[in-house]
């Protein structure tokens, strides 16, 4: 196994220190192994990565914040002038499209994390700086003085890569080193990331250990890992199973798990919007649904569909749109085989086929577009069953006859990232809107308004999360700076503590102009000085 790639370990590449096996990428479109054979790491590199990170956490800590936003703004560039090879190896790995997938859209996004995220280390708008001088008390968000564990997903080579997505951003930009744990449908991407990375923290002066990477580990050591008391926090996007074996194991050791794992995101089409253009939504929904082979966590994998003309002409025309499709590629046989297990699962729990519902013809891992539908009284009786999540190309069809079973649907729901009602535009859908949307809202992380739930702008304003099982904690979100940052973060508090031993946005004097939040109103001022006019960030 001497030829194998190395790994990232302790600040520097190096040969996997006995490696339990070794992988290789697959292309998706052939089915067929490609590049090198990359090791599955051993318990040896497992604890020499949390050797390193604990000492790299220790001089992270005291690290300036001009530091770390350079190594980001740096780390951004290199990724933007090394495109064309990224978007190569990524395209051949996971058979999504170069254009624009890759080059216009998923790329751009990864450096834009990373520049939101320097640009919020600059101004220390995560920090979020509190002062009450009538109880002496001052506090602010802090590094968590140990390594974040990372594990990327298969659906986003750049934007969630466990080397560069908004997780190690976010990681980073608290002053907390990273463990990344690449994932095994792209190693060749994560590799040439990591390289990046590594030559920007060099430049930058950042402790060399701040970053390192293992392609894999065997799932009862990733587990173990999990559990070890060393980490800081642990960052995961995945399945459901998954995320719950890692929180299994974080749990009893007290470490904070931010897992976002299956998501349904159900959309509500009201009787109003379908009878302005059923034809025209059926087509945005299948556009939508087929989407990156139906490979996003916010796939719509739930649609509500009232019993009407309306939604009966909705209902022929998306059937005939999936009939008609061609069977997609999906990242790796282990997707396939998870998702014709989920589409009989959900055959068997009482959903009727429309369109697809197999592999179809053709090489590689594909599935063809599948539309299936259920009665509204069924969906509620069975509601856990029906709502399993189908990793692809997927939806269901629940049909609801009148306005209470509108409501009554979006009362079973569980936790999702997103949930989306679509209203007429002359106010006819208002009354049922608002009845409906009070009880999805207490169920998903993100309410939308006539638009499909694929889309994740990244915004200070956006809430890629929500309710459990989701993701393993409400209240936070995977992406949009500098929110994204509070997960891997310590709240410290400051009692009755000498002003020159404060951190420095806690002090009177405003020595990093940023925004305080000083006896009850933001202010840029020095204790003291009145308030600034300037708003918070």
């Amino acid at each position: 196994m001497s030829d194998q790639p190395q790994v990232l370990v302790g600040g520097r590449w190096r040969a996997a220190d006995r490696p339990t096996g070794e992988f290789r990428a697959e292309d998706p479109t052939r089915a067929e192994a490609i590049g090198p054979a990359f090791p599955v790491s051993s318990a040896a590199d497992v604890e020499a990565v949390l050797i390193a990170g604990i000492a790299a956490a220790a001089d992270l800590v005291a690290t300036a914040p001009e530091r770390i936003a350079d190594f980001l703004e740096r780390y951004a560039s290199a990724i933007e002038g090394d495109a064309e090879t990224l978007v190569a190896l990524a395209a051949a790995e996971t058979a999504l499209p170069a254009e624009p997938r890759l080059r216009s859209v998923e790329l751009p996004r990864a450096s834009g994390q990373l520049r939101q995220a320097a640009r919020a280390v600059r101004e220390h708008s995560w920090s979020d700086p509190v002062i009450d001088t009538a109880s002496g008390l001052r506090a602010h968000r802090a590094p968590l003085g140990k390594p974040v564990l990372v594990f990327g997903p298969n659906n986003f080579p750049f934007a969630f890569n466990a080397i560069a997505g908004s997780d190690f951003a976010s990681a980073i930009a608290a002053r907390n080193p990273v463990i990344a744990k690449a994932h095994p449908s792209h190693p060749a991407t994560s590799r040439r990331l990591a390289e990046l990375a590594h030559a920007a923290i060099l430049a930058a002066g950042l402790p060399a250990a701040a970053v390192q990477m293992l392609y894999h580990v065997d799932n009862s050591l990733g587990v173990r890992l999990a559990g070890d008391a060393r980490l800081g926090a642990i960052g995961f996007t995945g399945s459901r199973a998954g995320g719950l074996a890692l929180k299994a194991a974080a749990d009893p050791a007290g470490i904070p798990i931010f897992a976002e794992m299956s998501s349904i995101n159900p959309v509500f089409l009201l009787p109003g919007a379908l009878a302005e253009d059923a034809d025209a939504l059926a087509a945005t929904f299948f556009a939508s649904c087929t989407m990156g082979s139906g490979q996003f966590c916010t796939n719509p994998g739930i649609v509500v569909v009232p019993k009407d003309a309306a939604g009966d002409a909705f209902v022929a025309r998306a059937t005939r749109e999936f009939a008609e499709a061609s069977p997609r590629p999906l990242f790796s046989r282990g997707v396939q085989e998870s998702l014709a297990r989920a589409v009989q699962g959900l055959t068997v729990a009482g959903a009727q086929v429309l369109a697809g519902g197999d592999v179809g013809a053709g090489t590689g891992y594909r599935f063809r577009p599948t539309l299936l539908s259920v009665e509204s009284a069924a969906f509620i009786d069975d509601k856990g069953a029906l709502q399993a999540e189908a990793f692809g190309p997927v939806s269901l069809l629940v049909r609801v006859d009148g306005d209470e079973a509108f409501t009554a649907v979006a009362k079973a729901f569980e936790g999702n990232l997103t949930g989306t009602l679509y209203r007429a535009a002359d106010g006819s859908d208002d009354v049922l809107w608002a009845s409906v949307a009070r009880h999805l809202r207490e169920r998903v992380g993100r309410l939308i308004a006539n638009r499909m739930p694929t889309g994740v702008a990244v915004s200070p304003a956006m809430n890629h999360g929500g309710p459990f099982p989701s993701t393993s904690q409400a209240g936070f979100t995977a992406v949009g700076m500098p929110s994204a940052i509070h997960r891997f973060t310590a709240l410290h508090s400051y009692d009755n503590v000498p002003d020159a031993l404060l951190p420095d946005e806690l002090r009177d004097r405003n020595t990093v102009g940023v925004q305080r939040r000083i006896d009850g109103r933001w202010s840029d001022a020095d204790v003291g000085a009145g308030a600034s006019t300037r708003t918070h960030h």
